[in-house]
């Protein structure tokens, strides 16, 4: 579920702001920047982070900035010693003539771990900022599932719009059914008819009717009918519960709904009725898309 969290704290010379940010996925993907300060205390913020939280793709960034708003900046040196060691090692090589190090080869050796060099002047993260951080990460992670709560309200709207109109199709099948059956008969009469008179009189007449009868039956939706409706109604019961896992729930209703209306298309063999079909998928579909942003 996408969602928007942001706080911030004064702190000796320099502000520090926490911004939460997340897009849609169906697991807890957290992602976590912090400045060198703050690194320690990684597992304890992942844990307050990821506790409140069951689903997104989130970012969660921890920066500082100096009073007179410019941003602190952090370097790590490089140690010159160890590249120029490097490059004498890679350039006494067999079969390396160039005179020069390719940009390529330089890339790799800036990699390894030894050539940079830990900031040895670097800060320490005090106990009393410690405790502002935290109230931060709070701050920003109730401003954050309150924008989830509003995207979900958002959400509510549009799923019982979209499963009104799924229910208004479905009503509409009615007036088409009740003479279905009736023309799927007569149409079958119809072609036998065009059979020869030797080919008719060769049809054993009760087991044409038995099979004609379990032919219709095949073709009767009214299981299809009450199953998608109770899976309406379950969705719109599912709303309104609370909990890890009921996006997830809703889903699996959606899947299912989606098999029912499917059948209903296949079996409905009259071309007003696939077009009703065709609307309710398309009303089913967006339900489907935005289903993964519910918790």
């Amino acid at each position: 579920m996408t969602g928007y969290g942001k706080a911030e704290y004064l702190f000796a010379d320099h502000k520090t702001i926490v911004e939460i940010r997340s897009v849609n996925s169906k697991q807890l993907d957290l992602n976590l920047k912090t400045s060198s300060l703050f690194r320690d205390k990684e597992p304890e913020i992942r844990a307050m982070v990821q506790k409140p939280l069951e689903r997104g793709k989130v970012d969660v960034t921890i920066y500082s900035q100096s009073l007179n708003d410019t941003p602190q900046q952090e370097f790590t040196p490089i140690n010159a010693d160890a590249v120029s060691f490097y490059v004498k090692q890679y350039l006494a090589l067999p079969g390396v003539t160039q005179p020069s190090v390719p940009a390529e080869v330089m890339a790799t050796i800036l990699r390894f771990p030894d050539v940079l060099r830990a900031n040895t002047t670097e800060q320490v993260l005090t106990d009393e900022e410690w405790n502002l951080l935290q109230e931060a990460l709070n701050t920003a992670l109730n401003n954050f599932i309150a924008f989830r709560q509003q995207e979900g309200l958002s959400l509510e709207n549009m799923f019982t719009e979209k499963l009104d109109g799924i229910a208004a199709l479905l009503a509409e099948v009615e007036p088409f059914e009740k003479n279905r059956v009736e023309n799927i008969r007569l149409r079958l009469e119809q072609n036998l008819q065009k059979l020869s008179e030797e080919t008719r009189q060769a049809v054993d007449q009760n087991r044409l009717e038995a099979e004609m009868i379990y032919y219709l039956e095949k073709l009767d939706i009214t299981e299809e009918k009450v199953r998608l409706t109770n899976h309406i109604k379950y969705f719109r019961e599912t709303m309104g519960e609370t909990g890890c896992g009921v996006g997830k729930k809703l889903g699996f209703v959606a899947q299912e709904m989606g098999r029912e209306i499917n059948t209903l298309g296949s079996k409905s063999n009259q071309s007003e009725m696939q077009i009703i079909v065709v609307k309710m998928k398309d009303e089913l579909e967006q339900i489907k898309e935005q289903v993964l942003n519910a918790m």
